[in-house]
């Protein structure tokens, strides 16, 4: 069933045409991942399909009834109010008819005046009529399910729990297709896993852009790409998908070279003039003059970006060495008793969810911040350019030319000169758009700018804080290349799973309370060595995760105490998680936090503590002695 169908959609910004033409089909159930270099217009795209954007040309068809929600890229700055606040604001209408409700059900209990009743009696009968009474249930469903506590106020939650937040907001209306823009920008791999499960569990038809090639893999049963103003539709098979474009591609230019080729010849033929005046030759000229239009019209292909790093000499063998380093905020322990040595020409990644330290682990391994207690060696010769993820070293006022040079018109570059425009030309800013504001800049473009700004500088150690965000998948693979060239030493944090595996030789992982371990290889090694030897149980709370201890399994039977202890174990764990799941729905009720002196919530909030940390220790218990039952076996 067709829920949404363009037809020859085209649209621009004053410029060459972003969407020249475009036809598109989404069936219902699908879930298409829309591919595109940055700039192509994939948001433009979601945007038209959202009603947000309204075509230069075209028609975009919906199913009668259709109902769509868009998760936008960014989160909004100006939410204000509590989680209930802002995911009952995805009903509309109807949400203001409950509260509308509830504030006549107050005057009452304070003045029974027969005008409060009739007023309440006839906005009972529109909310029958609307079916409002049901949007209640529906916005503690979906809280229960993302496990939201609807008190908390919006702006006090962490950047990843307010996409959660938002992402709520979304489903709650139950749309028939969920429109999602880079959903994983900005969240830490936890957060990201558990976006993936449940979108492949949700039964909304999906239509999503990603740079995230893990989360493409698993998700999308079809890719669009969109290339040129024309979208084609590829079986969602990443890999298959990248080998027939390349094809398509090769095709399209040995195509190009024989009409390239042929117009020169008949330009030659026409220039001789008498023979082409010719009434029989009047055919052969109308076709050039076609031949003219198509060449005129033809759009070529965004070029590839083209990175080089200045290099600065070799460094010292030895980068960093760490010895029982300890480093912490007030009472929180930001890293504990870490010893390491990083030597020339690692490339490391670090892993961790959202706070946990990754930044301050960068600043440690740089010297930037001085240890609490422990030692921190530095070697020799060291020349680090750090890639922030917040890219503060961009001046938003300043043009692109001058954020990237302000003493001239050109750039050193491993001892060549190359002129400013042509240096940026390598990563595909037009002179024209060298000369804009950065301010204009889309997210991928300031991306590129602060690349091209950090590898312009000599260095031997590439510091790279999430350079993942808003950069296309080519230009993703691009950087990739560079790093694994690069002859210096590389410390990479990033959440983007297949660019760790791709580049870094070795892990540093925050576990928790200040732990940091340390693992050969990428993220994928990491998770084949980690301490837990079984499967790892989960338990989700307010967007935090609790990791089970895991205890070595001696090499011996269980006792029959420890053997009725582990039939139990499973019982119990079941009743405990239902339980959790009943305060975890009885705090999405908002009536919870209207009523009584607020000892309700308290309590539950007690309880639902008590029973993550009895989770916790009972996973613990199963997992040691399942351990040490195969062992014993």
């Amino acid at each position: 069933m067709i829920l949404v169908d363009l037809q020859e959609i085209k649209h621009s910004f004053g410029g060459a045409p972003l969407l020249d033409g475009l036809d598109l089909q989404i069936e219902s159930g699908e879930r298409v991942c829309l591919v595109g270099r940055n700039g192509e217009g994939k948001s433009t795209l979601l945007q038209i399909i959202a009603g947000g954007i309204v075509p230069d040309h075209g028609k975009v068809v919906f199913q009668q009834g259709l109902k769509v929600a868009m998760l936008s890229q960014m989160v909004p700055g100006f939410i204000g109010g509590t989680v209930y606040d802002v995911v009952a604001e995805g009903l509309g209408a109807s949400v203001n008819l409950i509260r509308e409700h509830q504030q006549l059900l107050e005057r009452l209990t304070e003045d029974h005046d027969g005008g409060i009743l009739s007023e309440l009696a006839a906005l009972e009968q529109k909310m029958d009529t609307s079916g409002a009474w049901k949007t209640e249930q529906r916005i503690e469903t979906v809280l229960s399910t993302l496990q939201l506590n609807p008190a908390q106020p919006f702006g006090d939650l962490s950047g990843g729990m307010k996409r959660r937040v938002m992402l709520a907001h979304a489903l709650v209306g139950e749309p028939d297709l969920l429109l999602l823009d880079e959903p994983t920008n900005h969240l830490d791999i936890d957060s990201i896993q558990w976006l993936e499960e449940f979108l492949q569990n949700s039964p909304c038809t999906l239509f999503f852009i990603t740079h995230d090639r893990d989360l493409l893999k698993k998700l999308a049963t079809r890719i669009i790409d969109l290339d040129r103003g024309r979208a084609t539709s590829w079986p969602g098979d990443y890999g298959n998908y990248l080998r027939r474009k390349e094809e398509m591609l090769g095709n399209e230019e040995i195509a190009r070279k024989k009409f390239d080729k042929k117009l020169a010849e008949e330009e030659v033929w026409v220039r001789r003039g008498v023979k082409a005046r010719r009434t029989r030759d009047e055919g052969r000229v109308r076709e050039l003059q076609e031949m003219r239009r198509q060449r005129a019209a033809r759009r070529e292909q965004l070029g590839r970006v083209r990175m080089e790093a200045t290099g600065a000499g070799m460094s010292g063998k030895l980068v960093a060495v760490l010895k029982d380093v300890s480093y912490g905020y007030g009472e929180k322990q930001v890293v504990k008793n870490l010893t390491t040595t990083i030597m020339r020409g690692d490339r490391t990644g670090i892993l961790g969810p959202n706070g946990a330290g990754k930044t301050t682990l960068l600043k440690l391994l740089l010297g930037e911040l001085p240890p609490d207690s422990g030692e921190i060696k530095l070697g020799s010769n060291l020349h680090h350019v750090y890639f922030d993820q917040q890219r503060m070293q961009l001046d938003t006022n300043k043009t692109v030319i001058e954020n990237l040079s302000d003493s001239g018109d050109f750039i050193e570059l491993n001892g060549r000169r190359k002129h400013v425009i042509g240096y940026l030309g390598d990563f595909l800013f037009a002179p024209e758009r060298a000369r804009s504001p950065v301010s204009m800049l889309s997210g991928g473009e300031k991306n590129r700018l602060l690349l091209a700004k950090i590898f312009a500088r000599p260095s031997n150690v590439l510091v790279l804080d999430e350079p993942t965000n808003d950069l296309d998948l080519e230009t993703l693979e691009l950087l990739e290349e560079l790093l694994m060239e690069y002859d210096g030493t590389v410390l990479l944090v990033s959440h983007d799973r297949t660019f760790i595996n791709n580049v870094v030789t070795s892990t540093l992982v925050f576990e928790g309370e200040g732990r940091v371990g340390e693992y050969a290889g990428g993220y994928d090694d990491w998770l084949k060595q980690r301490p837990s030897p079984l499967t790892e149980k989960k338990v989700r709370t307010e967007g935090k995760k609790v990791k089970p201890k895991t205890v070595k399994a001696a090499q011996r039977k269980l006792s029959f105490k420890e053997n009725r202890e582990l039939e139990s174990l499973p019982a119990e764990i079941e009743a405990l998680e239902k339980e959790q799941a009943e305060l975890f729905r009885l705090m999405a009720d908002h009536s919870l936090y209207t009523k009584g002196d607020g000892s309700d919530i308290a309590n539950a909030g007690r309880r639902l503590e008590e029973i993550e940390a009895k989770l916790a220790l009972s996973y613990a218990r199963w997992e040691e002695l399942e351990g040490l039952g195969a062992a014993g076996d």
